[in-house]
Parts: C-alpha cells; sequence; structure tokens
C-alpha cells in the first residue's frame, strides 16, 4: 500500500492507519487511546509511525 494512501487514512482515520501500517498490536492500541482523547494526537501518532524510517 502506498505511503500516500496511508498519510490520508492518518488523516480521516487513524487507527485504521496504524492497523495497516503496524498490525494490531501496542501501537494500534496506543493509538486507539490516542484518538479516543482527542483526534489531533492520534492523527500525529498515525503519520509519525507512518513517516518514520525503519
Amino acid at each position: 500500500m502506498s505511503d500516500i494512501v496511508r498519510i490520508l487514512l492518518a488523516i480521516f482515520l487513524p487507527p485504521i492507519a496504524v492497523l495497516l501500517t503496524r498490525g494490531l498490536g501496542l501501537q494500534f492500541l496506543l493509538n486507539v487511546l490516542l484518538t479516543l482523547l482527542g483526534i489531533l494526537p492520534g492523527t500525529v501518532h498515525a503519520l509519525w509511525l507512518i513517516l518514520r524510517k525503519p
């Protein structure tokens, strides 16, 4: 999946973007929690995970 699609998903649906990038794990659960606290922290976390070099 292209990074552009993941970035768009991170803006609109951050947990889905993290799920597709990292799978079901700690980062996904953390992103769900951050998104529940506010859309901005969840979006920033998702973008950070997508744009970070492995």
